[in-house]
């Protein structure tokens, strides 16, 4: 758990658990820790690794926008896991569930949930793991930042959180229709960089 001093600003240390904040630190902890990001389109993303599901709450979406989960899929297909050996082996179809928000094939400008269920979870396999902090993963810095740490694949820190970020995406680029085009890349590795003129 961060620590947050009455000026709001994280002296940069780790406290026990046990701390509990005034009324205005924690207002201002639980914004520093939050997982809802942007403004007019809004999204907050939900669940762990191995937990039940993960998902998104999107807040903003116009109504009468077209939509309906295959919308959705061909995204969540792309960074579904078991696709290369370089990524987890996980057997997760990833199919999305529209909860709320749409209607008869349109938003009605209701906050629009999405649901993708963990069918491959498997939190006995973490057991191991309880007391001990992988190398190369975020284990440490989640035990330091809140003090509490969901120890199964990583919990909220595994890239299985990128599911509704994902979703989220593809609902915005169906309000942007073809005014934008995305490009995605890995432009540096130690110092060798990527020329950005080159792509094609």
């Amino acid at each position: 758990m961060v620590a947050i001093s009455s000026t709001g600003r994280p002296p940069g240390r780790a406290v026990s658990r046990e701390t509990s904040p005034d009324r205005q630190s924690a207002h201002l902890y639980a914004r520093l820790v939050g997982s809802t990001f942007g403004h007019t389109f809004r999204l907050s993303t939900w669940g762990e690794s191995h937990g039940t599901g993960i998902g998104v709450v999107i807040d903003g979406c116009p109504p009468r926008l077209p939509l309906t989960a295959d919308d959705l899929q061909a995204d969540l297909d792309r960074r579904r896991p078991g696709q290369s050996h370089l990524t987890s082996q996980r057997g997760e179809a990833d199919r999305a569930e529209i909860l709320s928000g749409v209607f008869e094939g349109r938003t009605t400008g209701a906050p629009i949930a999405v649901l993708v269920r963990n069918d491959d979870a498997r939190p006995g396999a973490y057991d191991h793991l309880r007391d001990l902090y992988r190398p190369s993963h975020a284990d440490v810095t989640y035990e330091a930042k809140y003090g509490h740490r969901d120890w199964r694949g990583g919990g909220r820190s595994s890239a299985r959180e990128t599911i509704g970020r994902v979703a989220a995406g593809a609902i915005a680029r169906k309000i942007l229709g073809n005014s934008i085009k995305n490009r995605e890349a890995v432009i540096q590795k130690g110092t060798e960089r990527i020329g950005r003129t080159k792509w094609q």
